[in-house]
C-alpha cells in the first residue's frame, strides 16, 4: 500500500519544529517572523561544508553548542503544471549539507525566494543508505529536481512512513524560524542529505524561485538532545456537493479521476485511505483511528486542512474512559497552522489509539477568493490548493 502523504499547505510550523510561542515546561520554543536570507555564524562549527556568511542577528539567539548552516536549491526553477493541466507544482530538490558528523537539527527557518508562488515547503531527511536512490530519482526528470506529488518517491512510503515520517521541518506562509525546546531535536546522520519539497501554487504565482533554509545544528556527540519523531494521522475527505448542485464533478468517480489527471496516476490517496481507515461514507465529517505501535510521549500536535476546513481534533483513546483530547481547533484558520504544545507530555503506550477527526464545508466556496470562477465538485483527498486534506501531526519522543 503506497500512501504518499504530503501535507499540502502544510502544517506551517508543525512538524518537528515543536511549536511557536512561549511553551510550557521543557517544550519552550520560539516562533519568530523574519525575512532575512542570510545565515548567522557562531564560534561552533556546524559541519564540514558550511560556507561562511556575513554575521546577522538571529531571530532567536543561538544556544550553547548550536550553529547555523544554510542550504539552498542549486539553481532557479520556474514552476509549471507537470501534467499539462492543474494549478499546482510539487518539485523536490536534493541538497547535500556535507555533514562530517552526526548532527541534531533543533530549528529551521525556510526562506522562500518567490513567496507569491511558494505555497509550502517540507524538508525530508535522506539517510546515507538512501542517497543513491535519491540521486537516481533526480536523474529521471529533466532539469534540476523531480516531480513529487505526495512524498519524495525515494522510499516505498507504506505504513512505516506514517508512523515515523522522514520530515525535518515544514513551512507555510506566515511562518518564521521554528526553534525546538533545548532537550529535543531531529537526528541527521553523517552523510545524510536533504530533500526540499516545494509546493508552488500556480494560481497566484509562476515566476522563478530559488528558495533556501537555515538549519540550527548541534553535534549529536554532545548528547544533550532527545530525538523527536513525527507521526502522521491522515483521514479521508469525502465531501459531496450541496444538494441540487449540477455538474459531472459532483460525482465521486469523475472527481477522483480529475485529481489523478492533475497529479499523476500514482497519486491514489483518496482511495488508499479507505484501506487504512475503513469503508467510504460520504459526508462533511470524517475520521480515522489508528493503533499506537510504540510507546512514547506526545509533546505537541498540529492539524492540517485546506480552505474548506471547519474544525479538527486529535484524541487519544477516543470513546473510552481514558480518552484525552490533545488537539481541539473548533474554528479552522488556514493561515494559522502552528503546532500546539501540550501543557505537559502526554504518555502513550502500545495498544492505545489515536483518532483524527475533520469537518469540511462546501459553503466556504461562496466567500473565499480562491474558489472564484470554479465550479463546485465532490471533494476528496488531493494535493492541490483547492483540493482538501485531513491530517493530524503528532510530535513525540519515544520510549
Amino acid at each position: 500500500m503506497r500512501l504518499r502523504l504530503a501535507a499540502a499547505g502544510i502544517v506551517a510550523a508543525l512538524t518537528l519544529t515543536a511549536c511557536g510561542g512561549t511553551l510550557p515546561d521543557n517544550l519552550r520554543g520560539e516562533d519568530t517572523h523574519g525575512s532575512s536570507h542570510g545565515a548567522s555564524s557562531s564560534p561552533e562549527k556546524a559541519a564540514a561544508g558550511s560556507k561562511p556568511a556575513k554575521p546577522e542577528k538571529p531571530d532567536v539567539p543561538l544556544r550553547k553548542g548550536e550553529a547555523f548552516q544554510d542550504i539552498s536549491m542549486a539553481a532557479k526553477y520556474t514552476p509549471k503544471a507537470p501534467f499539462g493541466s492543474g494549478t499546482d507544482d510539487y518539485r523536490c530538490f536534493l541538497v547535500d549539507p556535507n555533514f562530517a558528523q552526526d548532527m541534531i537539527v533543533s530549528g529551521v527557518k525556510v526562506m522562500p525566494d518567490n513567496p507569491d508562488a511558494v505555497h509550502h515547503v517540507i524538508l525530508y531527511k535522506v539517510e546515507p543508505q538512501d542517497v543513491a536512490a535519491a540521486k537516481a530519482q533526480d536523474a529521471q526528470d529533466e532539469g534540476d529536481g523531480w516531480t513529487c506529488f505526495g512524498g519524495t518517491g525515494i522510499k516505498g512510503g507504506a505504513a512505516s512512513q506514517i508512523n515515523s515520517a522522514e520530515w525535518v521541518a515544514a513551512w507555510a506562509p506566515g511562518g518564521g524560524e521554528r526553534v525546538m525546546a533545548e532537550d529535543i531535536g531531529i537526528p541527521l546522520a553523517k552523510g545524510s542529505q536533504l530533500v526540499m519539497q516545494m509546493h508552488y501554487n500556480l494560481l497566484v504565482g509562476d515566476g522563478p524561485d530559488q528558495s533556501s533554509a537555515r538549519l540550527r545544528l548541534t553535534p549529536a556527540a554532545a548528547g544533550t538532545k532527545t530525538p523527536l519523531q513525527t507521526m502522521l494521522l491522515p483521514a479521508p475527505v469525502e465531501l459531496p456537493c450541496r444538494k441540487g448542485t449540477p455538474g459531472e464533478l459532483c460525482a465521486r468517480t469523475p472527481a477522483v479521476a480529475d485529481i489523478r489527471a492533475r497529479f499523476g496516476e500514482q497519486v491514489a490517496t483518496a482511495d488508499l485511505l479507505h484501506l487504512l481507515c475503513g469503508e467510504l461514507k460520504p459526508g462533511p465529517t470524517q475520521s480515522c483511528t489508528r493503533p499506537v505501535t510504540e510507546a512514547g510521549q506526545i509533546r505537541a500536535v498540529a492539524g492540517h486542512m485546506h480552505l474548506l476546513g471547519k474544525s479538527i481534533t486529535v484524541d487519544v483513546n477516543k470513546g473510552t474512559p481514558q480518552a484525552k483530547r490533545v488537539l481541539d481547533i473548533p474554528v479552522w484558520n488556514f493561515d494559522d497552522q502552528d503546532a500546539v504544545p501540550l501543557p505537559k507530555p502526554q504518555p502513550i503506550k502500545k495498544g492505545d489509539t489515536l483518532t483524527v477527526t475533520c469537518t469540511h464545508d462546501q459553503a466556504m466556496r461562496d466567500v473565499l477568493p480562491a474558489y472564484e470562477g470554479t465550479r463546485e465538485r465532490y471533494v476528496a483527498w488531493g494535493e492541490g490548493t483547492t483540493d482538501e486534506m485531513c491530517l493530524g501531526v503528532v510530535l513525540l519522543t519515544r520510549g
